[in-house]
């Protein structure tokens, strides 16, 4: 008897995923929107106009538990509230549609990439500048056996605390905690004639060879703090 072979070829490889650090300065736009009717969360768009990420959440009521998407949905970083720790985040990576939790971060982080913690001493200055909130991560991150080394940046509120800025002016700043360089900044977005687009489009300057998916978890960690998405 003959034997039937199917005449659909294989499907194609699943291509790789993109780097999210890079040798040159990037700058993103930050659209405080989310892309879904009715929903809340923001779009990255890259230089070009491009979307690079997304977060889509359907309700105030899922602001402890954020998923940062890829332009086709594919879920890169996922960031929960600690239910029983007051100011506190976790990001986890995410691979093959699973959680990655990282090994060497040990038990007390509970896997997680990366943690931000925001002071108690924040919420008695509403109106003033809030004191820095710190995230913890390992450069290497997110599921490998070593991990990387252990690493923190500040995280400064520059927006006087009002959650947001004027023209031009900076809504947050992320330095390195070992050297004080600034990793990146978010800032209102102008024209190139000096008009303000509104204090929901924002400016973020990312510096080389930093995590752009990192920026982006501790990004969003502060609009959640000062409720702005």
């Amino acid at each position: 008897m003959a034997r039937v072979y199917s005449s659909f070829p294989p499907p194609p490889p699943s291509p790789p995923p993109p780097s999210t650090t890079s040798e040159q300065r990037k700058v993103f736009t930050l659209w405080m929107k989310s892309l879904v009717l009715n929903g809340r969360g923001c779009t990255v768009y890259d230089s070009t106009g491009g979307i690079v990420y997304r977060v889509d959440n359907y309700g105030s009521s899922c602001s402890d538990n954020v998923y940062l998407m890829d332009l086709r949905g594919k879920i890169v970083l996922n960031i929960l509230k600690k239910k029983l720790a007051f100011g506190k985040w976790e990001g986890y990576k995410w691979s093959s549609g699973e959680r990655q939790r990282d090994a060497a971060a040990g038990a007390g982080a509970g896997g997680a990439w990366f943690t931000v913690t925001r002071p108690c001493s924040s919420i008695l200055f509403q109106r003033r500048r809030r004191p820095s909130s710190t995230c913890e991560f390992r450069s290497g991150g997110g599921g490998g056996d070593d991990g990387g080394r252990a690493m923190r940046y500040k995280m400064d509120d520059c927006s006087g605390g009002g959650g947001g800025g004027g023209k031009q002016q900076a809504w947050c700043r992320i330095v390195d905690g070992a050297t004080g360089a600034v990793v990146a900044e978010v800032k209102g977005k102008t024209t190139a004639g000096g008009v303000a687009l509104g204090d929901d489009v924002l400016t973020l300057t990312v510096e080389p060879n930093v995590d752009h998916a990192l920026i982006m978890g501790m990004v969003l960690v502060y609009g959640l703090m000062n409720h702005t998405m």
